[in-house]
């Protein structure tokens, strides 16, 4: 049985525009290194964001320098702050839809991310989920020894929530790497889901158990799961 579901905030349940991959982008630009959008979302996507700067660095300038990604790493905090004082952020179609359909079936909602607490906690106010009785709890990257794709998220989640067989835990999420942390930390299955960081043909790269486009095509996967059939519902 299905009885914890670990979503990804941005690009999954949280639309803000990959605002916080364009920020890593003009930050990287105002340091003087020439760099596309597409060349930031293939490095950084899903990643605990110093993390994703030092692996843009490294991947597209062949460059290891923890100084530079520090520095790079602050314009990117004061800047996306500015950013997220002016957004409209709103939840992903069908999200708070979903989230009611699994509490009702008593299976646990859990959001993960790789920003910091501090970050997710504004998106969460923004969006009127910082109390929010359809989310049972929300682990971010600077809640645990190392975020993706380490599956130390997954189990403060599991933890959080009474669950101990990762066998009963679904993540999904926009990019290679939350599907990765999926695998890694053996849940059941390891979903991803576009209109996010990542296309299609990038998450099928690391064999996810399913790629959909809308998050209510993960009713019919956990239905099946669970052994709900029509009569049931």
């Amino acid at each position: 049985m299905i009885r914890l579901v670990v979503f990804d905030m941005a690009g999954t349940t949280v639309d803000e525009d990959n605002v916080v991959y364009k920020t890593i982008w003009r930050s990287l630009i105002d340091k003087g290194y020439t760099l596309s959008l597409e060349e930031v979302l293939e490095h950084a996507a899903g990643k605990e964001k110093l993390r994703a700067i030092k692996d843009i660095l490294k991947h597209v300038f062949d460059m290891n320098n923890e100084g530079e990604a520090d520095a790079i790493h602050s314009i990117f905090r004061l800047s996306l702050e500015r950013a997220y004082e002016e957004l409209e952020v709103r939840p992903v179609t069908g999200a708070e839809d979903l989230f009611r359909y699994l509490k009702q079936r008593g299976i646990s909602v859990v959001l993960n991310t790789g920003y910091d607490g501090r970050t997710a906690l504004g998106l969460l106010r923004k969006l009127g989920w910082e109390d929010s009785d359809l989310i049972d709890a929300v682990v971010t990257a600077s809640d645990v020894p190392l975020s993706r794709p380490s599956p130390d998220m997954i189990r403060l989640a599991m933890y959080k929530t009474g669950i101990h067989d990762p066998a009963e835990v679904i993540k999904i999420g926009d990019s290679i790497v939350d599907i990765e942390e999926g695998q890694n930390a053996g849940c059941r299955m390891s979903i991803g889901i576009t209109g996010g960081a990542q296309n299609r043909e990038q998450l099928l790269q690391q064999k996810p158990d399913h790629v959909i486009e809308h998050l209510s095509e993960l009713i019919p996967i956990i239905e099946q799961e669970n052994g709900i059939s029509t009569q049931d519902k």
